[in-house]
Formats: structure tokens, sequence, C-alpha cells
């Protein structure tokens, strides 16, 4: 099968996979019971006329049947116009993208991403030729340790050590509550500060994730290191480095391409505990609160946008494979 038989097969394939996104999405609000955002807004205020109860109601989609529902549903997912959270009367689209969430998730989860791809396979890849070691051991348990402990635990410890034992940087916040009311200090200045409140929560994600890219980097390097090119390759006398990067490693990456994809697929969901915990203004923290306040749009939407996600990087690591591995075909 050519290249392009296979991305028209696969993009047919993804996009009965959003079709049933979309509906198994439909249903799981539509199970659930109540007409929360009306209700909230009359049961709340007392006072509240009814004509404005019924026109809240009538924002909400409720009181339509079902076809009109889902008609409007699918309209509002395809053109990402999610309505209108119940939350605040504002636009759900608008909280995403004009808000700064979406901007300080991508921020947070892609530094920490990174950060914990870069240490962990590095890791992985030089532990890996030291199997038995005090090295290879003290790798493992630590990685073992962090990716065990929960985000909230690690979290609050680097909190009580750095930012109250220490006092080297703030507990919490995207930036200072003042530069609402005074503005904004130069760039350079915004961006030393930034980083500053980035720290805790960066690097709580990246202890607790680097751990699973060094475990199955060492995983796969090792048996990619028992193969006989790699015999060969030694006794041709080339150096360990080019053995471990140029040939072990390109012909152990596929399961690394796999883990890389779902992590920047799901780097949308936010980090919901920490983003909590540090009162990082991001998507996960505003799904948290969604949650509490049972605002079906945002939540509706965010799952919508999380899967869409979740799709694409599976589909870019399916391209990704042909291209890191040749005996892969297409089929």
């Amino acid at each position: 099968m050519s290249l392009r038989s296979f991305l028209v097969k696969r993009i047919a394939y993804t996009l009965v996979l959003i079709g049933f996104v979309l509906v198994f999405n439909f249903i799981i609000f539509e199970a659930m019971p109540g007409e929360v955002g009306a209700l909230y807004a009359c049961l709340g205020q007392p006072r509240v006329p009814q004509a404005v109860c019924q026109k809240l109601m009538q924002e909400f989609g409720y009181g339509q049947p079902v076809w009109v529902r889902f008609s409007d549903y699918l309209k509002a997912m395809v053109t990402f116009n999610f309505g209108i959270s119940f939350a605040n009367g504002q636009d759900v689209s608008y909280q995403i993208v004009n808000s700064g969430r979406l901007a300080n998730t991508l921020l947070l989860l892609g530094t920490s991403t990174v950060m914990a791809m870069i240490i962990g396979t590095v890791s992985g890849v030089f532990v890996s030729r030291k199997r038995g070691s005090s090295t290879d051991t003290f790798s493992v348990v630590s990685s073992l340790t962090s990716f065990s402990l929960p985000t909230f635990f690690t979290g609050i410890l680097l909190i009580f050590v750095f930012a109250v034992f220490l006092s080297w940087f703030p507990s919490g916040g995207t930036y200072p509550n003042s530069w609402d009311i005074l503005g904004y200090p130069p760039l350079g200045q915004q961006i030393v500060i930034r980083l500053e409140y980035l720290f805790l929560p960066a690097l709580t994600l990246t202890l607790f994730s680097y751990g699973s890219f060094l475990l199955l980097t060492r995983a796969t390097m090792m048996e990619a290191l028992s193969e006989d090119y790699v015999l060969t390759a030694r006794a041709k006398g080339l150096g360990e480095r080019a053995i471990l990067f140029k040939h072990a490693f390109k012909n152990a990456s596929l399961p690394l391409i796999t883990n890389i994809a779902l992590s920047f697929g799901f780097i949308l969901s936010g980090a919901i505990i920490t983003e909590t915990l540090f009162d990082w203004n991001g998507l996960g923290k505003w799904l948290f609160d969604s949650i509490g306040y049972k605002d079906f749009p945002v939540m509706q939407a965010m799952f919508f946008l999380i899967a869409l996600s979740v799709i694409g990087a599976n589909f870019i690591s399916d391209i990704v494979y042909g291209i890191v591995d040749p005996r892969i075909k297409y089929e």
C-alpha cells in the first residue's frame, strides 16, 4: 500500500472515530439529570423574574426535542462555537482562547512534557548500557519513586521547601495580582517573573512524568542492545555513543513515539491537580471548577477538544512510524 492510500484510509478511520466521539460526548451529558445551569441561576436568586428564567432555559437549549439539541450540538462542536457557560454566561470558546487559560496550559504542560521527555529519554539511553550497576539501580528506584508519588504531595513538598522555607519562588499563581491593578512591567521583567511562577508547577509535573520515559527507554534500549546488529557495530569498532544513539536508539524509539504522542495529545486536558494546587490559571483548573459547578458546556467542549487532541496525536504517530522505521509497511 502506498503512502497516499494509507493516509486516505487513516483519515477515513479518524473521521469515523471523531463521529463516535461526537455522539458519545452528546449522550453523556444528555444522560445527566437536571437542567443545571438555568435552575442554578433561578433557584439561587428567588427574585429573578420568570421571564428571565425562561430566557436562560432557552439559551441553554432546554425544552427542545432531542434531535434539535443534537443538531445544535453538532453545529457547535464542528464550528468550535461551544455556547454559553452556566457559571458566568460568557462564551466558552472566548474563555478558552482569550482568557489566557489555553496559553498558560500550553506553557506549563509543554515545558514539563519536553523536559520530562529529554531527561527521561537521555537518562534511559545511558543507564541501559549499565544494567545492574549502582547508577542503573538508583535511576530506576528514583524514577519509580517520583512516578509513584501523587502530584499534590510532590507539589506541597516543593512549596514548603522552595516557597515557604527558602522563599525562592512564589507558592502559586501565574503572575503577581498587582499586575492587574498597576499594569504590566517591561517585557524582560515579565518573562523573568513568569518563569519564577512557572518553576514549581513545571518541576512537579516533570518529576512525575520523567520516570515513565526513563523506564520505557531503558527497557526498549536493553532489548535493542542485545540484537546482532549491535554486536556487529561493536565489532567494526564504532564508538559507544554512536552505537547507542545512531543504531540502537533509532530501532528502540517506536514505543517512545507512542508515549510522546499521547503525552502531547493529553496536553489540553491540563494538569487538574497541579494547576489547582498552584492556582495556575489553566484549562485543568478551569475544568475542575466546571465539574464542581456542573458547567456542562465547558465540560462538553473540553472533553471534545481533549479527544480531538488524542486522536490527532495518534494519527501523527502512525505517520512518524513509517518515517523513523522503513521496515514498517503501510498496510
